[in-house]
């Protein structure tokens, strides 16, 4: 994949592609209407959301993929309709109110399951402003000619590299059980997809990478994993293929802090 933007390139489906989208529409919020309870309003719109693939993009009080609950019920407070017209783009999808991401259809909410949702969100408007977050650290890391860069992550066991971290190797099962089919085996590229080592290469950000991994793009075959894949899942996917980008984790299975 070329360019910042080669992670979007166009894809040609496979039958392994196409079974691996079905599994996913399986297990998403695209599959069997959503339960409600017999609790309170409130409690079942805070239920729903909870049960749902929500958490997968959003988060009471930070951006994610796409905005937090708070600064949603900011936006609409006060609004008559803001309860009709939210509930519609849970069900139909839709971007551009909050950027150029696409936030998926959700055919399988009814009409009523998508008000009780809107409602909780709008609820969250007194939610206060997170603390501010520490001080990132940083890890250095040496490339094979000498150059160092830094990382807002490790990428090894402090003192015993080469062995990777746990979310490391997690991400490296995560990717090589789900990735690989459209992105080659342990991140090498494939021909259905780019190769996400030059993509990061390129400049694609950690936010960028969890935003086409979770809304995906369809136009280009790629499918949406929110739902089944968590943040953290996908957060550990970049590492292990930005280790991968730098040549600092090597082809086939790392040596892991449990070896």
């Amino acid at each position: 994949m070329g360019g910042r933007d080669g992670i979007l390139g166009t894809v040609m489906i496979s039958g392994a592609a196409v079974a691996a989208a079905a599994v996913l529409q399986v297990v998403s919020l695209a599959g069997a209407p959503l339960q409600q309870s017999g609790s309170s309003p409130a409690q079942d719109g805070e239920k729903l959301v909870s049960g749902s693939d929500c958490s997968s993009c959003h988060a009471t009080d930070r951006q994610l993929v796409g905005p937090a609950y708070a600064a949603v019920a900011k936006r609409y407070a006060g609004q008559d309709d803001a309860v009709e017209k939210l509930a519609a783009k849970i069900r139909e999808g839709g971007s551009g109110t909050w950027g150029a991401i696409p936030m998926p259809a959700h055919k399988n909410v009814t009409e009523a399951q998508g008000r009780e949702m809107v409602k909780w969100v709008l609820s969250l408007k007194a939610v206060a402003a997170p603390e501010k977050p520490a001080e990132t650290k940083l890890y250095a890391h040496t490339l094979k000619d000498g150059k160092t860069v830094q990382l807002d992550f490790s990428l090894f066991v402090e003192g015993k590299a080469p062995k990777v971290t746990k979310a490391v190797f997690r991400s490296y099962e995560l990717f090589n059980s789900y990735c690989y089919r459209c992105h080659g085996q342990d991140a090498t590229g494939g021909q259905l997809a780019p190769d996400l080592r030059r993509s990061l290469n390129s400049g694609l950000t950690a936010q960028e990478f969890l935003a086409v991994a979770m809304a995906g793009r369809k136009d280009k075959g790629m499918p949406s994993w929110a739902g089944f894949l968590s943040e953290t899942e996908v957060n550990q996917i970049y590492q292990y293929t930005k280790g991968r980008s730098l040549e600092l984790v090597p082809s086939g299975r790392p040596p892991s802090e449990s070896d």
